[in-house]
């Protein structure tokens, strides 16, 4: 296992679109958890308010609410992480660095808990980055600096790295089954923002059986791009028009994204181990 880890930070190293990727993906994060200061002076300046309220008062990145905000909003970057993951496996396919690696002494299973180990270790150097982002953030925007309300809700950051962790695997399983990156790179894009919201808004007539129905739909669909109410995160902005939000775990959600994140690794497994690797 240490040795398929070892090679596999080898085959990122020195490539550049990895760095390239990981750059603009730290740079999307770093703009959608930092611009909302700057949205709300927008909103402001056009004179939009709500009932007589100045936008700018809304405590955005107040401790402990800019846990929930910045890893909601955070979450929408992830599609980054996964075309990381597509390329790393499948320039294996191309550059036959796959075969060879068999051939050195790894077995499939390891090849591909290697892959695990890169999505693990991508999403916890993005869960660090949103830590320290949002703790700069809190403490330049913040009107509370008490411990208990800076480490208050920290748990957001918890199911952050599991939004990530299983949209990786899930493309880690698709890239198994596609092999082409610039095919599986489009069906995530055209899956995660148009066929999975396409499911939630299905057009049924009896409003409060569609409320019900995309709400079942919502917390089964892999992705979960646009499950505001029943996600790993769900939406928080509510609670500045006194609604309630999230607080803490939902454990329901956690454990579909824990169950999915393992039936795509047993499904990549599977499919490798009965796939010829040339």
């Amino acid at each position: 296992m240490k040795k398929a880890f070892i090679l596999e930070w080898l085959k990122v190293r020195h490539y550049r679109v990895f760095w390239i990727l990981l750059g603009l993906y730290l740079l999307s994060l770093i703009i959608l958890t930092s611009g909302g200061a700057v949205f709300l002076e927008f909103l402001k300046y056009k004179g939009l308010d709500y009932k007589g309220i100045d936008p700018t008062w809304l405590p955005i990145y107040d401790f402990p609410d800019i846990w929930h905000n910045n890893t909601f909003l955070g979450h929408y970057t992830k599609i980054f992480l996964a075309f990381i993951v597509v390329i790393s496996v499948t320039n294996d396919w191309s550059f036959n660095t796959m075969r060879q690696n068999i051939i050195d002494g790894i077995s499939k299973k390891e090849f591909v808990m290697s892959k695990v180990i890169l999505i693990a270790s991508l999403g916890a150097l993005s869960t660090v980055f949103i830590f320290v982002t949002s703790l700069l953030i809190g403490f330049a925007y913040s009107h509370t600096f008490e411990i208990s309300a800076i480490f208050s809700n920290m748990e957001f950051l918890f199911l952050y790295f599991v939004d990530i962790f299983k949209y990786c695997t899930f493309a880690l399983f698709v890239t198994i089954i596609m092999r082409r990156p610039g095919f599986v790179i489009v069906f995530l894009i055209f899956y995660s923002l148009i066929i999975e919201p396409l499911w939630i808004a299905l057009p049924l007539k009896e409003w409060n059986y569609i409320n019900e129905y995309t709400a079942w739909i919502e917390s089964l669909l892999p992705s979960s791009y646009f499950s505001f109410r029943t996600g790993l995160i769900q939406i928080p902005f509510q609670r500045y028009f006194l609604q309630e939000v999230q607080e803490g775990i939902v454990w329901k959600p956690l454990l579909i994204a824990i169950g999915w994140s393992a039936i795509f690794i047993y499904l990549t497994a599977r499919r490798l181990i009965k796939k010829d690797v040339r």
